[in-house]
């Protein structure tokens, strides 16, 4: 069978949400046989393990690296994507649930464009109130909820409630927001690999999405989160709080975000900005450049 999309998942450490994402897709997507492509790096909570006894089961095409100097989430994005063989990506984190019809309502908005202009589609965001600065239930693209209502942790998820819910949502919002997940989102593979993809300065984590979106603006790409589309996101249960710990981050977290910020700033001269739809300002006047090479990547199982 012929597919359009691919649907992409990066993972560290993240094993029982993990298992989550994977499930979303199959159970979930328009295209229930898409391809899926999950790549683990350095994994020690057993994902590897639990993946290869999976692998026919949800019919994953899986990747385990090991690297001295990790890739991190923005590498693990690069690696996929230059691994996926359809005309779309459907980028999502492995702390993500897809509600049902997740893939074929970003499709549908290429189908309003010309196959020349560069679209980066993104899904409206549902998260558990877990920081708090967060606005008590909405800020443009995201719809927080109370921890109570469908759960903050993998196993008290009610992904049944949350499905339905999703579809009520949809049918009854028709909202548009320019503005592109950092946490995943779907595109031509084409226009991923143009840019060059996220750039490794970056690795392992922080800033290299807002890097990679500056960069997108800055040559003209366009931007489109729907509420039509819908993900339940755990939040930063990588990036952040790898044990569950919702209070707090380890050190080693917050030591890494550090240096990405200074990076950031030396590469752009400024930290970034954010728009009334609190989307990331593109950084004008400056000589960075906006395309990277792309880097293809022997084959690794």
């Amino acid at each position: 069978m012929n597919h359009k999309i691919t649907t992409c998942i990066s993972s560290y450490n993240n094993l029982n949400y993990l298992k989550l994402a994977i499930k979303s897709v199959r159970q979930n997507a328009y295209y229930k046989d898409m391809p899926i492509i999950v790549h683990t790096e350095n994994c020690t909570d057993g994902s590897d393990e639990w993946l290869h006894g999976n692998v026919d089961k949800y019919n994953l095409e899986v990747y385990i690296e090991t690297n001295e100097i990790p890739r991190g989430i923005g590498g693990g994005m690069n690696f996929c994507v230059d691994k996926t063989k359809t005309e779309f990506v459907n980028i999502i984190h492995a702390d993500m649930w897809i509600a049902p019809n997740q893939d074929i309502e970003l499709l549908k908005l290429y189908d309003e464009i010309p196959k020349s202009e560069k679209l980066i589609a993104s899904s409206f965001r549902v998260q558990p109130h877990i920081f708090p600065n967060d606005p008590s239930t909405y800020r443009p693209g995201t719809v927080f909820h109370d921890v109570g209502v469908f759960g903050e942790y993998h196993h008290n998820f009610d992904d049944k409630y949350f499905d339905e819910w999703a579809v009520e949502f949809s049918n009854m919002n028709d909202l548009n927001v320019r503005k592109g997940g950092g946490a995943g989102f779907f595109c031509r593979v084409e226009d991923y690999k143009w840019i060059g993809g996220n750039d490794s300065l970056f690795a392992p984590a922080y800033w290299e999405d807002k890097d990679l979106f500056i960069r997108m603006q800055l040559e003209g790409y366009k931007f489109v989160m729907t509420s039509k589309s819908l993900v339940w996101h755990f939040s930063s249960r990588a990036s952040r709080f790898p044990d569950d710990n919702i209070k707090s981050r380890p050190d080693r977290l917050a030591r890494i975000e550090q240096e990405s910020t200074r990076k950031f700033i030396e590469k752009w001269g400024s930290l970034p900005r954010d728009d009334e739809q609190t989307f990331v300002e593109p950084i004008y006047n400056t000589d960075v450049p906006t395309r990277l090479k792309w880097e293809s990547f022997d084959e690794t199982n």
